[in-house]
């Protein structure tokens, strides 16, 4: 039975992309999301190859899942390429040159979506995640989805969620926890799960 984004019915584009996935080894994973709306930290990130499980894996399970940039990327002709794969442009003037208060303003936008941040912000190895996701979904009121790239055991898409309490070393902890025995798919490019900065924003609640 394909695993898709709460329980849509399956298209021939999911069937076949499922079908790719698991003639390749890999296994779709797909927890039961807590609500229409969630920020996705997908790890680990060492390798451009990682993007074809996860395209695969977003044909597969039917998931609204989006990447976001800044609005100058999508003029055209690239910018109806970078829809089609599921980028969102952020208008950073609506939001002071923000770009997280940003994202914010797009997840409040939108009926459902998942919004897919690499946290580690590269494919080098570094020596925690950038906390712009963290603070994503803590000023939308949405859960972090621990999403995985999992080349050790094949495995790709979303295992669990943690909903941020504004305690981040604690809230990383559990995230830490989740994706304890995940290998990418350089794991010398892997580094530990703990935030690089903290800050104190101004949550405003949806």
């Amino acid at each position: 039975m394909p695993v898709t984004w709460m329980n849509r019915p399956p298209t021939p584009v999911s069937r076949l992309a499922t079908l790719a996935l698991r003639l390749t080894g890999w296994t779709p994973v797909l927890a039961p999301p807590p609500g229409p709306k969630f920020v996705a930290a997908v790890a680990p990130h060492t390798s451009n190859a990682d993007f074809w499980p996860g395209i695969a894996w977003r044909w597969a399970t039917r998931t609204p899942a989006h990447w976001v940039a800044k609005r100058e990327l999508f003029r055209p002709p690239l910018g109806w390429l970078l829809r089609a794969w599921g980028g969102l442009p952020v208008d950073r003037r609506r939001t002071g040159g923000n770009f997280v208060d940003g994202v914010v303003e797009v997840i409040r936008r939108e009926a459902e979506i998942m919004v897919a941040v690499a946290p580690e912000g590269t494919r080098s190895r570094t020596e925690g995640w950038k906390t712009g996701f963290y603070y994503m979904a803590l000023k939308a009121g949405v859960p972090i989805g621990v999403t995985v790239l999992d080349w050790g055991r094949k495995r790709v898409g979303v295992v669990a969620y943690v909903t941020p309490t504004g305690d981040i070393d604690a809230d990383f902890r559990q995230m830490a926890a989740l994706l304890e025995g995940v290998r990418g798919h350089t794991p010398a490019n892997m580094g530990p799960v703990v935030p690089l900065s903290r800050e104190t924003p101004s949550v405003t609640q949806p």
